[in-house]
């Protein structure tokens, strides 16, 4: 199977995150220690998040102005994707809280705005469940689509910072880049970043083809 060149990128660019975030010298911070490592992960998961749930957007937009069952099917798998890599984020984020808060999960403004967006776009695939007419399927889904990621955005970064909140950049706490993101740090985050987000990218890509595919095959029978 040949591969594309961004394919090749992201590949590699995940490889460098894997053994520079695992073996890359990384500072000394109290309290963090070597779990700053986690950096590299949970924090490039939800930046991929927000951009696949992004174009999931997209799609829901050009699905309303042009209804196809492209536009709708790319909608739907890159918001499959972009939950995927919410858990994911939280996952890592409960297992860098055990070690820095003292707990998995300790009500933090952060980490519960983070579950309730993820909830709500629980219900945007149960929503799509309910309905048996696909044009209707499509379009309400649309609609809510647009509904839930105008809603992640002030959950994730607005109402955080209105209140206390223990994770950095929140509640009047200083996010990493502002004080303890160092050149070192820097070396493997921004690679990461971009590796992360392209895998996404790729895996919308696949399952939207093999969900085409299989409505093709469908419509042969």
């Amino acid at each position: 199977m040949k591969l594309s060149w961004w394919k090749w990128l992201t590949i590699a660019l995940l490889l460098f995150t894997v053994v520079g975030g695992m073996l890359s010298e990384v500072p000394r911070l109290a309290i963090l220690n070597e779990t700053i490592r986690n950096l590299f992960f949970h924090v490039p998961m939800w930046f991929g998040m927000i951009l696949i749930l992004l174009i999931s957007v997209v799609y829901s937009i050009k699905y309303l102005r042009t209804p196809s069952l492209k536009n709708d099917v790319m909608a739907v798998e890159a918001a499959k994707v972009g939950i995927l890599f919410g858990v994911l984020g939280i996952v890592t984020g409960m297992e860098w809280a055990r070690f820095t808060w003292g707990e998995f999960w300790s009500n933090d403004p952060k980490q519960n705005a983070s579950a309730i967006g993820l909830l709500i776009y629980f219900a945007y695939l149960i929503l799509r469940g309910s309905f048996q007419d696909y044009q209707q399927r499509a379009r309400i889904g649309a609609v809510y689509n647009i509904f839930a990621f105008a809603a992640l955005i002030p959950l994730l970064f607005i109402l955080p910072r209105l209140t206390d909140s223990l994770h950095p950049g929140n509640g009047g706490n200083p996010g990493f880049n502002s004080y303890d993101l160092d050149a070192r740090l820097r070396l493997v985050f921004y690679p990461a970043v971009l590796g992360w987000t392209l895998l996404g990218i790729w895996m919308v890509t696949v399952k939207a083809r093999l969900e085409l595919l299989k409505q093709r095959i469908y419509e042969t029978i």
